[in-house]
């Protein structure tokens, strides 16, 4: 489950070890920026003293808005393949379904960054991201291979196989399988791996359970658990497409709530909301929430709880074995916030002004050393990526956590490591920046 816990100052911690419109006219004046790469000095003088913090605020709107819009495409693709697959569930349509998800993971995970410090995001995305999942919950499990939250009322509920629940000392009608359901499902029994929407039960509907453990493959879920009449197998295949195309349905009406949001020219939204505020104070904000998806979530929750507890049961896409990439493009979307850059999956490019503008105009080897603390970041998960992909031997995440594999924690070691440091250039922008009481979420962990 994607974690809540209190703030605590990070110093504490690391003391102990196409071109999109780059903003609204009216809200903020145009300024064309550098985008070479990193280098201490990129941009004339008198280019760096035109960005305001007004306008760095302003772009981050806009950088939110394109990407929570570019998450909302690529669902509503998604959502497409999916009733393709069940109109005709060959194992072409199937893997056409499977692509279109793990393309959807690519907007959607760069857009984690705004979660922390804008609790409209905060308390909106446990419908579309949260996990680990009991993922009986929702269908068949294989029980000799199943590991669920001890305790847990809904652990074996199967929904799909169900006319009603008894969870929680609560009876439940889930006769019909709706977008509504789905989403009044989540927790119930006071459970949080009780988890009936969103990517990840998606992924599971898509995939099936992981039964490889720390073996190389991923979920291998047939294309006829979705098929009619006698070539439907392991039962309630018109359920188990009613349940999948309401998870679809649900996830692009709650991206298309949170694109509403962010979208320029409304009156009534976040956005507006949002740039009402102080400039200070929108980029504690910014600086909030790339601290702590760096440190206290990706790096501890994602990251290090995994490879501490050996625990396939911990990795983000573990029905997929897509976790490389999630955690990568997480990375990436707080190096896009503080660039001031996007690039869509359709290669569209937002680009305008920066907290790196900003912090050059004061202090350009701090922004370099900044620049440079994302760059090894990227990089080390660019390692991640490529031996989860290698074609030769390939390491997915979760045979990287295995019991006495060092080549797989040296590789996750580094990438936390290397979060860490660039949480603490993070911390030394907000000082230069004026930015106080930041505290990233260290989701109490030490490094």
């Amino acid at each position: 489950m994607s974690s809540r816990f209190t703030w605590k100052p990070l110093a504490l911690v690391i003391s102990a070890s196409v071109v999109l419109t780059a903003c609204n006219q009216s809200e903020a004046e145009q300024v064309s920026v550098n985008t070479q790469p990193v280098q201490a000095v990129e941009q004339s003088a008198a280019s760096q003293q035109a960005v305001t913090p007004r306008q760095v605020v302003v772009h981050y709107a806009d950088l939110a808005h394109a990407t929570y819009k570019d998450s909302l495409v690529t669902a509503q693709v998604l959502k497409q393949a999916i009733a393709e697959l069940l109109a005709s569930p060959t194992e072409a349509n199937l893997q056409s379904a499977r692509e279109a998800w793990l393309k959807a993971r690519v907007a959607y995970q760069q857009s984690e960054v705004f979660r922390f410090g804008n609790a409209v995001v905060d308390d909106w995305e446990g419908q579309l991201n949260a996990w680990p999942l009991d993922e009986g919950m929702i269908d068949y499990v294989k029980e000799a291979d199943y590991q669920y939250e001890l305790g847990n009322e809904g652990a074996l509920a199967n929904i799909i196989a169900s006319e009603s629940l008894q969870v929680g000392g609560e009876a439940i009608d889930v006769s019909e399988i709706t977008p509504q359901l789905l989403a009044d499902l989540n927790e119930i029994g006071g459970s949080e791996a009780n988890v009936a929407s969103g990517y990840h039960a998606i992924e599971f509907l898509l995939w099936g359970q992981d039964l490889n453990g720390f073996a190389v493959g991923a979920g291998e879920r047939s294309a006829s658990d979705f098929a009619q009449g006698e070539n439907c197998t392991n039962g309630n295949c018109d359920r188990r497409g009613q349940y999948l195309a309401a998870a679809s349905e649900l996830l692009v009406q709650d991206l298309e709530w949170m694109v509403a949001q962010w979208a320029p020219g409304a009156q009534d939204n976040y956005r507006t909301e949002l740039l009402s505020s102080e400039p200070s104070e929108v980029m504690r904000r910014m600086l909030f929430g790339m601290g702590s998806l760096s440190l206290g979530e990706l790096a501890g929750e994602r990251m290090k709880v995994a490879l501490e507890a050996n625990s396939y049961e911990d990795e983000h896409d573990c029905f997929s074995d897509n976790t490389h990439n999630s955690h990568y493009y997480n990375a990436k979307g707080i190096q896009n916030v503080y660039l001031g850059h996007y690039v869509s999956t359709s290669g569209e490019e937002l680009k305008g002004p920066s907290l790196s503008d900003l912090v050059a105009t004061q202090d350009a080897e701090l922004d370099a050393r900044v620049k440079s603390d994302l760059a090894s970041s990227m990089q080390a998960l660019e390692v991640m990526v490529a031996a989860a992909e290698s074609s030769e031997v390939p390491m997915p995440f979760d045979m990287m956590i295995a019991p006495g594999n060092a080549k797989g924690a040296e590789i996750i070691n580094a990438a936390i490591m290397a979060l860490v440091n660039q949480t603490g250039s993070i911390e030394q922008v907000a000082g230069k920046l004026g930015v106080t009481s930041l505290e990233p979420d260290t989701a109490g962990h030490s490094f």
